[in-house]
């Protein structure tokens, strides 16, 4: 029998019908609100393409039950506007920090947490804050110096 699921995303209230409440965060995002930035990587939170903040926090929303979400979940959508971007996606841009840009997301919506929290982290502090996230592409130190370049304004 279907539930009904509020869910507060970007900025906009949506109330999902879902026949598991269970269901990965990621799955709703994606598949029920059409969104496309949050990626399906490895299904296991370990990869970090999938992260999306919920209050803040990132956090993995391929393991992310429905039912577990209370609060504000942000996507990359939802951190800037093309007329108005975030300045890590500014960053990201200007260093021409990725290759493929599979990962990009879990990278910026990491370090949107770390940035927040830590607004003058070292080099250091962005390796550590952003050891979890994975690039098979190998862009990490162009990453980094993006990073570095938003913590060091």
């Amino acid at each position: 029998m279907p539930q009904t699921v509020p869910l507060r995303v970007d900025g906009a209230s949506h109330t999902l019908q879902v026949d598991d409440p269970d269901t990965p965060l990621l799955y709703a995002l994606r598949d029920e609100l059409g969104l496309n930035n949050p990626r399906f990587g490895c299904g296991l939170g370990q990869c970090g393409a999938c992260t999306v903040l919920l209050d803040g926090r990132p956090v993995r929303s391929c393991v992310v039950p429905l039912s577990a979400v209370h609060g504000e979940v942000t996507t990359l959508a939802g951190l800037g506007t093309p007329e108005h971007p975030h300045p890590l996606q500014t960053a990201f841009a200007d260093e021409q920090a990725t290759l493929c840009g599979y990962c990009l997301n879990g990278w910026i919506m990491t370090a949107a947490a770390l940035v927040r929290e830590q607004p003058h982290a070292t080099e250091a502090q962005i390796r550590d804050g952003l050891a979890d996230v994975k690039c098979r592409c190998g862009a990490h130190l162009s990453i980094i110096r993006a990073i570095a370049r938003v913590t060091a304004a």
